[in-house]
């Protein structure tokens, strides 16, 4: 199986030691990368200013030489520039691939540049690029599939999906999208995730007595899966030690 779990880089907070705050994240993924295959950076979830993945990456390919790292590039606050300077240092550190998405409101104040995910991934295969590092974009749970014709456009690797909320979601976008790589996200059901739960119009209790069957049978389908649990490392890596094998 190929199981890849989500982290959110520190925030950065006034009142917080941000190396501290690294130094305990690493640790994390250290204990968490005996449990699962891969790992997904995320870059300031919800606008929030967080350490920059590019840093974590940079420790954890030191720490954990050959595990594998995917990394989120959010475009709507980056110049051309900046976006070519990040995948450059992607590639660099031996990230294995890229979700580019618009990514949310900046919560600094910072103003959006116009970048569009499908466009870059486009300009970002001209220069050949996708032959050094894999190139996602992100899609709905369930998309209009009439409508995404510049993400097919693009050719991207393949799709990593909004929150994947039953194993029908996961059938159809297998079904519409043969050819691409489909990486859906669960969440984990715990009960410190349900304020992320309400955030995201989700029904844990649809599949959270049958979790362990829930994430094998989507597996079943795509061949790869990204669990997120922004509030209950524990939960998840004593799931993950328990359950999948």
């Amino acid at each position: 199986m190929t199981i890849r779990y989500e982290a959110n880089p520190p925030k950065i907070l006034p009142d917080v030691n941000t190396e501290e705050s690294i130094i305990k994240f690493i640790d994390r993924i250290k204990e968490i990368s005996k449990k699962c295959d891969a790992i997904h950076l995320t870059e300031n979830v919800l606008g929030f200013q967080r350490v920059s993945p590019i840093e974590i990456g940079k420790i954890i390919k030191k720490e954990i030489p050959n595990f594998p790292i995917t990394v989120s590039l959010r475009v709507r606050d980056k110049t051309e520039k900046e976006i070519c300077s990040f995948v450059e240092e992607c590639i660099k550190i031996g990230f294995s691939g890229i979700l580019i998405l618009m990514g949310d409101p900046s919560q600094t104040g910072k103003e959006d540049t116009g970048q569009i995910p499908s466009q870059v991934v486009q300009e970002l295969r001209k220069r050949g690029i996708d032959s050094k590092i894999d190139l996602y974009l992100s899609i709905s749970n369930k998309p209009n599939f009439s409508k995404i014709e510049k993400k097919l456009q693009a050719k991207p690797k393949g799709f990593m999906t909004q929150v994947i909320q039953n194993i029908e979601q996961a059938q159809n976008l297998s079904d519409n999208l043969e050819g691409f790589t489909i990486i859906p996200i669960i969440l984990f059901p715990s009960g410190k995730n349900e304020k992320s739960a309400k955030f995201l119009q989700l029904d844990l209790t649809s599949y959270s007595q049958t979790f362990e069957e829930f994430v094998k049978k989507i597996h079943s389908v795509t061949g790869d899966v990204l669990i997120t649990s922004p509030n209950d490392f524990n939960g998840l890596s004593e799931f993950l030690e328990k359950s999948i094998s």
